[in-house]
């Protein structure tokens, strides 16, 4: 069985950009997060690859 969500630092890799980013870009609801609990937030792994495909889109 396969990941269904990913943390910051593994959202940041899938992406290719920086843990910063990850946190700036949900901070600008570009990214949308789960969280999990108080400390914890994930990313699902499908809307980062929407992501990535907008991104392709309007480049």
């Amino acid at each position: 069985m396969s990941k269904k969500y990913y943390r910051a630092p593994e959202a940041a890799e899938f992406l290719g950009i920086g843990v910063s980013t990850v946190w700036l870009y949900a901070k600008q609801q570009k990214l949308h997060t789960i969280k999990l609990s108080q400390r914890v937030t994930v990313f699902d792994i499908d809307e980062l690859t929407r992501f990535i495909e907008q991104a392709k889109e309007s480049a």
